[in-house]
C-alpha cells in the first residue's frame, strides 16, 4: 500500500506544471533556510550554557533542598 515511484514522479510532474521550475527553486530555499534557522535556534541553548560554563570555570548551580521554607 503507499506510493511507488510512478505515482510520486506523477504528483511531481504536476507540482512542476502548476508552479513552475522558478517558484519551485523559490520555495526549496526558503524550506531550506527555515530547516537551517531552527537547527540553530534549537541548539543555541547548548551553546549558551556551554559558553557560560566555560567562561565561569563552574559546574551548573542545581538549588539545595530546602526543607526549612517547606514548613
Amino acid at each position: 500500500m503507499g506510493l511507488g515511484v510512478s505515482e510520486l514522479l506523477l504528483i511531481f510532474l504536476i507540482v512542476l506544471v502548476l508552479f513552475g521550475t522558478k517558484r519551485l527553486r523559490n520555495i526549496g530555499s526558503d524550506l531550506g533556510g527555515a530547516i537551517k534557522s531552527f537547527r540553530s535556534a534549537m541548539n543555541e541553548p547548548e551553546a549558551a550554557k556551554t559558553e557560560t560554563e566555560t567562561e565561569t570555570g563552574n559546574q551548573p548551580v542545581t538549588p539545595a533542598n530546602d526543607d526549612s521554607r517547606a514548613k
